[in-house]
C-alpha cells in the first residue's frame, strides 16, 4: 500500500496537472441541512432553531437554542471549498491536502497523536474535529484564529504542514484553467481570482460541515425510545453537578467555545505545551486548551492536544482522577475550576462512555470527489491515496 507519496510520485503529480484540467460544473444545490433562499444563499436549518435558551433545564438542558453561526454562503462556493479541501494541488509539493489531516470518516481528524505534513513532518498537536465549525468563535486549540478564513492560512503557509506560499498559491490557481472558471462560477462579481476567494471558499464548505442529528438529538427532540436506559444513565452522570460535564461540553454543540486550563499529561518525552498562554499573553492561560465538541467523539481518537489518550475510557477517567494530579512537578496552572475531585465510581465512567457513543452523527458527510480540478487524486488522512484505501 502506498502510505506517503515519494519524491518520483511527485515529480509525476506535477506532470498530472493539466492546464484545462477535468469538465466540472459546480453544484447549485446546497447540502443536506440547509436550504437555497434568495440571493442564492445556503442557510442553515434545524430543530434547535425553535428553542430558546430558557426552554433549557438547567446546565446541560436538551431543549437549548444553538449560539450563532455562521452560513450564507452561495452552493458553488461550498462545493469549490469541498473540491479545494481535497486537492494537494494546495500544498507546496502536491502531496497534502486539508483532507490529510481531516479525514471524514474519522470525524475530519486522522487518527494520529500529532497530525503529519509534507515530507512526512510532524506538527505538535492532534488535529481538532470540523464538524460543527460554523458554531465556533474561534479555531486551532490555541484559539490563535478568529475566523475560518484565517485558520485556513494556518496550515497552508505553515512549512511543516502545506508549506506554501501566498504568491506561490496564487500562481498555482491562476495556472489552473479549470480552477478559474470554477472561481468565476463561484465569485460571478469578482474582478479576477485573488486568495481571499479561496479562504472563503474553504470557510464556506468547512460552515456546512454539520452534525446535530444524532441518536441524542432524536432524544433532545422528544423521542425517548432512541437513548437505551444505560446511555440516558450516562446523560445524567453526564449532566450532574458532581461530573460537572455539561459546564463546559454544553449541549447542543457539547462545547462552551471557551479555553480551559484542566492540566493534561503531555505524551512521554514530550515538552509541556503552553497553549493557549502564546496566543493571549496571559499567565492564566498557561496549558489552556480550547474545549474540544463531543460530537462524533468516539471517531476522533486520540483523544486531548495532544493525544495522550487513547480511548474514551481513560480520556474520562482523568477528570475523575483529582484536581491537577498531572501537572508537572514545580509547575503551577491555573486549573479550571469545575476541574474537581468528582470520585465517579467505574460503573459510572462506563455509563459516561456509552452515552458519548450516542454523539456519533455524520448523516451529513459530504461527498468526496471523485475528480479534481487539478486533475490530482484526492487525498485523505497522511497523505493516503484514496484509491488505495
Amino acid at each position: 500500500m502506498l502510505r506517503y507519496l515519494a519524491p518520483i510520485t511527485i515529480l509525476m503529480c506535477w506532470s498530472n496537472v493539466s492546464a484545462s484540467g477535468p469538465a466540472i460544473t459546480l453544484s447549485n444545490k446546497c447540502p443536506g441541512g440547509f436550504e437555497l433562499v434568495e440571493s442564492n444563499r445556503c442557510e442553515l436549518r434545524t430543530l434547535y432553531q425553535f428553542y430558546t435558551s430558557n426552554q433549557g433545564r438547567g446546565v446541560g438542558g436538551t431543549q437549548t437554542a444553538l449560539p450563532e453561526h455562521r452560513d450564507g454562503f452561495s452552493p458553488q462556493q461550498i462545493d469549490l471549498g469541498r473540491y479545494l479541501f481535497f486537492d494537494p494541488l494546495l500544498s507546496v509539493d502536491q502531496s497534502t491536502a486539508c483532507s490529510s489531516c481531516h479525514q471524514p470518516e474519522l470525524g475530519f481528524t486522522d487518527g494520529r497523536a500529532q497530525s503529519r505534513g509534507i515530507a512526512n513532518s510532524e506538527t505538535d498537536r492532534s488535529a481538532p474535529s470540523l464538524w460543527n465549525s460554523a458554531f465556533q468563535q474561534r479555531f486551532f486549540w490555541d484559539a490563535r484564529s478568529d475566523s475560518l478564513e484565517q485558520q485556513a492560512q494556518g496550515p497552508l503557509y505553515s512549512p511543516i504542514e502545506m508549506g506554501n506560499t501566498p504568491p506561490q498559491l496564487q500562481q498555482t490557481i491562476e495556472n489552473s484553467a479549470t480552477y478559474i472558471a470554477l472561481f468565476e462560477q463561484a465569485f460571478p462579481d469578482a474582478e479576477g481570482f485573488d486568495l481571499a476567494q479561496l479562504y472563503t471558499a474553504l470557510a464556506a464548505f468547512q460552515s456546512s460541515l454539520v452534525s446535530l442529528n444524532s441518536r441524542y438529538d432524536q432524544y433532545a427532540h422528544g423521542n425517548h425510545q432512541a437513548l437505551a436506559d444505560n446511555e440516558i444513565a450516562g446523560l445524567n452522570v453526564f449532566r450532574s453537578f458532581v461530573a460537572r460535564c455539561a459546564e463546559c461540553h454544553t449541549p447542543p454543540l457539547f462545547t462552551n467555545n471557551q479555553i480551559a486550563v484542566i492540566g493534561t499529561p503531555e505524551p512521554p518525552g514530550k515538552q509541556f505545551d503552553v497553549g493557549a498562554l502564546t496566543t493571549f499573553n496571559n499567565e492564566k492561560m498557561r496549558g489552556g486548551f480550547k474545549v474540544p465538541t463531543l460530537r462524533n467523539i468516539e471517531l476522533t481518537a486520540p483523544y486531548m492536544h495532544s493525544g495522550v489518550f487513547k480511548n474514551l475510557r481513560d480520556a474520562a477517567e482523568f477528570y475523575t482522577k483529582g484536581r491537577g494530579h498531572a501537572v508537572p512537578e514545580g509547575m503551577e496552572l491555573h486549573i479550571h475550576w469545575h476541574i474537581w475531585e468528582p470520585e465517579l465510581k467505574s460503573a459510572e465512567l462506563d455509563l459516561l462512555v456509552a452515552f458519548l457513543a450516542t454523539l456519533t452523527d455524520q448523516s451529513f458527510l459530504p461527498e468526496v470527489p471523485t475528480v479534481l480540478p487539478s486533475g490530482l487524486t484526492p487525498l485523505t488522512t497522511n497523505g493516503k491515496l484514496l484509491a488505495e484505501q
